[in-house]
């Protein structure tokens, strides 16, 4: 989606919002003993109170309101009876329409107790989405963002998932620009245009550099298997830079 209108961006803001308020109640909510079920009905509620829908539900007929996904899962994990234990790491994905617009954000929570190791993954991996964040501006090329993040990683001894990339969005779940890489791609040629609207959203490893099916049609695996982080945000592409959709109310 290219932002063509003050309408445009307010809708945008306003379910930027309802997304992130619902990652920060659920963030809230993580403990030892709660279900992903019951993490995913809390989220589900805070989306429906906002007058929003589950994008992945409506669009996919995902099995769930949101994506909860712990240790071992990286991405598309379906909220279930899995009980939540401390030492977990926890990503949460959230993206919802209102209006006829879409927005999308995720993150990753260490349930304590957790090793540096974790913690530093967990820092680290909220550092290397801003990276990429800050590449972001009208008339400047894909390509830095995933150079940036490629480099950070690099320097710090982490590897980066090459095959969940981020995205366009806002008209829809997953539009144009497709597969925007957060890695370095030699590939890349194209260029942010002034409103262009799409996801930054890095998958910081421990070790893999790939995201596997498992056993059912969704979840996603590390392989080889470690831990990984996705941290996520929805952003406006601007002559003064970018436009961070997807943060929480006051």
């Amino acid at each position: 989606m290219t932002v063509s209108s003050e309408d445009d961006l307010i809708g945008l803001k306003l379910i930027g919002r309802i997304v992130a308020d619902t990652l920060e109640v659920m963030k809230s909510a993580i403990e030892p003993g709660i279900t992903t079920r019951e993490l995913d009905r809390i989220g589900r509620q805070v989306l429906e109170a906002a007058g929003a829908r589950s994008a992945p539900e409506m669009v996919y007929g995902f099995p769930g309101a949101t994506c909860i996904s712990v240790n071992e899962e990286i991405a598309h994990g379906i909220p279930g009876e899995r009980r939540i234990a401390p030492g977990d790491l926890v990503n949460i994905d959230v993206s919802a329409e209102k209006g006829g617009f879409f927005s999308d954000t995720g993150a990753s929570f260490a349930v304590p107790p957790v090793t540096r190791a974790v913690e530093r993954l967990c820092r680290d991996g909220r550092r290397a989405m801003w990276m990429g964040l800050r590449q972001v501006g009208a008339n400047k090329p894909l390509s830095a963002i995933g150079r940036a993040v490629g480099a950070f990683a690099e320097k710090n001894g982490y590897t980066l998932v090459r095959n969940l990339a981020s995205h366009g969005v806002g008209l829809s779940l997953h539009e144009e620009p497709k597969e925007i890489a957060t890695w370095p791609d030699a590939s890349e040629r194209r260029i942010m245009t002034d409103g262009m609207v799409f996801t930054v959203e890095p998958f910081l490893s421990l070790g893999a550099t790939f995201a596997e099916d498992g056993d059912d049609p969704w979840t996603l695996y590390s392989r080889p298997r470690a831990l990984t982080v996705q941290y996520e945000h929805t952003v406006v592409a601007t002559r003064n830079g970018p436009l961070v959709l997807t943060m929480p109310g006051p």
